[in-house]
Formats: structure tokens, sequence, C-alpha cells
């Protein structure tokens, strides 16, 4: 996956946060605030936070790919797109 898509599917993951009234749990979760967000949204470190965070709960992941209808394992591919999500090499 392009990064690029990985910030678009990132950033309907921090467009359903505020739908599904999560902005607060992940405000208190990650100590930004809303100008920080409003500033931050196009920055592809903070959007792999956002995914980071989704991704801790099972339902948030089915939340965010319904509302985007993609499957579930996008959300893990985008992840690996943006800053950070590389997989180690063990060998």
């Amino acid at each position: 996956m392009r990064q690029d898509n990985a910030e678009v599917i990132a950033l309907g993951a921090l467009e359903w946060l505020i739908e599904a009234e999560l902005l607060d749990t992940f405000q208190s979760a990650t100590g930004v605030d809303r100008d920080t967000i409003r500033g931050a949204a196009g920055d592809p470190d903070f959007l792999a936070g956002v995914l980071d965070f989704v991704m801790m709960d099972d339902d948030w992941v089915r939340g965010v790919c319904d509302t985007q209808s993609m499957p579930y394992e996008q959300l893990m591919l985008a992840r690996a797109a943006l800053p950070g999500g590389q997989m180690p090499h063990w060998t």
C-alpha cells in the first residue's frame, strides 16, 4: 500500500473516532488537544498514532473498516505503510 492511501485511511479513522464520540478517549490516551489534532492531521507520524490507537480494540477496527467499506486487515496494511510500521526482520 502506498503511504498516501494509508494516510487517507488514517484520516477516515480519525473521522470515525469523532463520529463514534471517542475523540475524548483518544485525547486522554495520547495527551493531544484538539488544536494539536487539527494541526497534525496531515502528519504521517500522527496518523500512524491514530491507527495504533484504533487497532487497540477489535470493535474500533470493525467500526472504522465497516464505515470505510474495507476489509479489516486494511488497517494493518495502512499502518505498515506509515512511519514506524515496518515489520522487523528476525533473520
